[in-house]
């Protein structure tokens, strides 16, 4: 999966196939993150939750986990176009499913569009690596897509991500073939649903999950 051919066209292709769909669940639940210090973004993308984190919460200091440096230079652009002190941020160009994450660190970790890029077997490797960076009482944002229950609604996120897995296989190599709910593996990880918010007649949606244990 290499997302470097992708990074300098991403925003528009962003806006052109979901317009403001994905920023709205990016930052659904932004205003519970005032509290947390340390955050773990794991594939950030351009940057556009990296940028409001950083105008919402003056005290958060960021790690950003981004395999593609592309991703990272896109980023970095948006924080110097949106006049954001960066100096809150650290950038690690790694691969999340291997990345060495430390234990404990983090009191939020956010996920955003970013999980359906792996196959169920990569994300029983990559959710408990990135659940064991977190504290006892730490948050979990993810916003990603979804298949709806049966119905009109089911037929029409078919068909859309089919045609979005068939465009990133040829364009980034992406591995997965196909969506793969994380709900049960955060819960065995210690994470409990507390929100969820619904987007596009279901395709997509927000969620605030919360550690228990």
């Amino acid at each position: 999966m290499n997302f470097d051919r992708l990074a300098a066209h991403y925003h528009w292709l962003e806006m052109l196939f979901a317009g403001g769909l994905m920023q709205r669940c990016r930052i659904a639940f932004l205003s519970r993150t005032k509290d947390c210090r340390s955050a773990l973004l794991a594939g950030e993308g351009t940057g556009k939750f990296l940028v409001a984190l950083l105008q919402f919460n003056p005290h958060i200091k960021i790690t950003c986990v981004e395999k593609s440096a592309g991703m990272i230079a896109q980023a970095r652009g948006r924080l110097r176009r949106e006049r954001v002190d960066g100096a809150r941020v650290e950038f690690i160009q790694s691969d999340a499913l291997h990345w060495p994450a430390p234990s404990g660190a983090f009191d939020l970790v956010v996920t955003n569009f970013f999980l359906d890029c792996f196959r169920a077997d990569q994300l029983q490797t990559l959710v408990p690596r990135l659940a064991g960076s977190t504290t006892g009482d730490a948050i979990w944002l993810l916003a990603d897509f979804r298949v709806p229950e049966p119905g009109w609604r089911r037929a029409r996120a078919i068909v859309v991500l089919a045609g979005l897995y068939a465009f990133f296989k040829v364009a980034t190599s992406l591995s997965a073939r196909w969506l793969t709910p994380p709900d049960d593996l955060l819960k065995v990880a210690g994470f409990e649903l507390v929100d969820r918010r619904l987007a596009s007649f279901g395709l997509a949606h927000a969620d605030f999950w919360r550690r228990t244990i």
